[in-house]
């Protein structure tokens, strides 16, 4: 692909974000979504490969389906209520509303598009379509969860925690376990919408800081299977013990940068008599932790450093960018802010 397509279709994305990002008209926010998602498939099918053609198509028909929902309930809405506003949302169209950008989202039981996407596409797109493509939906569901159904996003917020553990289990593609890492997370933040959104924007922030961390490292490492990352203490051991730490940090364990939201969703919840409800998420979590530690295990444990390399474990590789170096601090020491954001939320 051309570098001034690739700037375009890049240029459209951001273009989309923003247009959702500024409406308050359903008409508007539908555009906006439709414009992000014409602009990721050519970007998906970049290089010219079965799978990424494959992937392509799946995640056109599976976000053409949610965007048909989305019109379809601000028609609804629209007809109901007399209103276009985000924030004016009748009863009987907004589960729909709702199931349509989890969709989006990726959130379960709407989830199985995500893993074969992301596998089918290079690391720089799974890095896009894990991040910024969830912005906007993300967004809408924090502008009118007020009227989202409790129960429907208790129950789909625990069980995306549950497919997000169990599934990444038994995975040996690192793009198919950061999908089943970004459904548990997405879990998380569904979780608590309906109690403290202020939360859900907090976690929704420090996932896309380690996320992307994660997928720069991968990037800079040309890591795409656990076997490749099974050799890196061998070859990098400064990016080794970074991705230790960064796959830790999202593992959720303290005192890292992951511990800082889940500490906070799982207090807020006690808070609202929810003691179940959080035995439950935590239980589901520790089936993420399992697949996260098995790979520290493997990067870390398995393989010996090379004693015969100049590269010592605090010698980075000059290949390795400021804005790898400076997401990877981010993700694992962001909670050294915690006494801060609480006094904030």
């Amino acid at each position: 692909m051309y570098p001034l397509a690739y700037s375009m279709f890049l240029l459209s994305l951001s273009i989309g974000t923003t247009i959702t990002l500024l409406s308050h008209h359903w008409l508007l926010a539908w555009i906006g979504l439709e414009i992000n998602t014409l602009a990721i498939i050519p970007i998906i099918t970049k290089t010219p490969h079965p799978r990424a053609i494959e992937a392509a198509t799946k995640y056109f028909l599976t976000q053409a389906t949610a965007s048909i929902l989305v019109l379809f309930s601000a028609v609804m809405n629209a007809w109901t209520t007399g209103q276009w506003s985000i924030t004016s949302a009748s009863d009987h169209t907004t589960i729909i509303l709702t199931l349509a950008l989890m969709m989006k989202l990726g959130l379960a039981p709407l989830h199985f598009w995500l893993p074969e996407v992301l596998q089918g596409t290079p690391l720089v797109t799974g890095l896009i379509i894990s991040t910024w493509q969830k912005i906007a939906p993300m967004t809408l569901l924090l502008q009118f969860s007020h009227h989202i159904n409790i129960y429907m996003a208790v129950s789909i917020g625990t069980l995306s925690i549950f497919i997000g553990g169990w599934g990444g289990i038994n995975q040996t593609q690192m793009r198919k376990i950061l999908a089943f890492s970004s459904i548990g997370h997405l879990g998380w933040m569904i979780l608590v919408l309906k109690f403290n959104h202020y939360l859900t924007e907090f976690n929704f922030i420090l996932y896309i800081i380690m996320t992307t961390a994660m997928f720069l490292l991968l990037i800079t490492t040309h890591s795409t299977k656990m076997l490749d990352i099974s050799i890196l203490w061998t070859k990098t051991p400064a990016l080794a013990a970074l991705s230790m730490l960064t796959l830790l940090s999202l593992a959720g364990l303290p005192p890292l940068t992951g511990f800082m939201p889940k500490l906070m969703i799982s207090l807020e919840l006690v808070k609202q008599n929810m003691i179940i409800l959080v035995s439950l998420a935590m239980l589901a979590s520790l089936l993420a932790l399992f697949f996260y530690l098995r790979l520290t295990y493997i990067m870390v444990m398995i393989s010996s450093p090379n004693t015969s390399s100049t590269n010592s474990l605090w010698h980075m590789p000059t290949k390795t960018n400021s804005l790898t170096a400076l997401s990877n601090n981010l993700a694992i020491f962001t909670m050294l802010l915690m006494p801060t954001v609480i006094l904030f939320l």
